[in-house]
């Protein structure tokens, strides 16, 4: 290996650990125990997540629910969310896709699936619902490493519209927010 390799290295690795800090002191992005889980309203049961689940993680989305007119009706196609540290929507923390998948800036992931007979729609003419969802993979070290359910609540706007498209295949881009609780499995360490 030669020097200038080790310095490349040796800059990485600096330039990693001062990221590492500033992420872990800043109150914002915090993730631990004085996250307060979300109050649900008695409609909302499903949403509790199961015993042995710790909270560590809240994450504000601002984004678009995408739809595309198949002819007859609007198709849900995917997020496309941002994701930040918190309400003002400042100090963004990764983004939400298609999976669906949320990432963080640092490139650890999540991918989920809906927990069956979950979910509840507190505003059904006004706002998507709020879901429940488990893990289905994780990738990368971070934010998102080894999360075992999400709470999607809170939600504003990210319905479907309800006039036709102007053409098979038309794309609708709705606005929405919401609030992402994500939790894993307590630990004995």
């Amino acid at each position: 290996m030669n020097i200038m390799n080790i310095k490349n290295i040796i800059g990485l690795v600096v330039l990693l650990s001062v990221a590492g800090l500033a992420l872990a002191s800043s109150p914002a992005v915090r993730a631990g125990d004085d996250i307060q889980p979300p109050e649900l309203p008695p409609l909302c049961d499903s949403l509790q997540v199961p015993p042995g689940n710790r909270l560590f993680f809240q994450a504000y989305a601002l984004g678009v629910q995408v739809y595309k007119w198949n002819g007859s009706s609007w198709d849900f196609v995917a997020p496309v969310a941002n994701l930040y540290a918190d309400t003002n929507y400042r100090l963004e923390v990764g983004f939400h896709y298609a999976g669906p998948t949320w990432e963080s800036d640092t490139g650890s992931k999540v991918r989920a699936a809906r927990v069956p007979d979950t979910g509840c729609s507190p505003e059904p003419t006004t706002a998507i619902p709020w879901l429940l969802l488990q893990s289905v993979e994780t990738d990368g070290p971070g934010i998102f490493r080894r999360v075992t359910y999400i709470q999607r609540v809170n939600t504003v706007g990210g319905l479907a519209p309800t006039t036709p498209g102007s053409s098979i295949g038309a794309e609708a881009r709705i606005p929405y927010t919401a609030e992402y609780y994500f939790y894993r499995a307590r630990r004995n360490d």
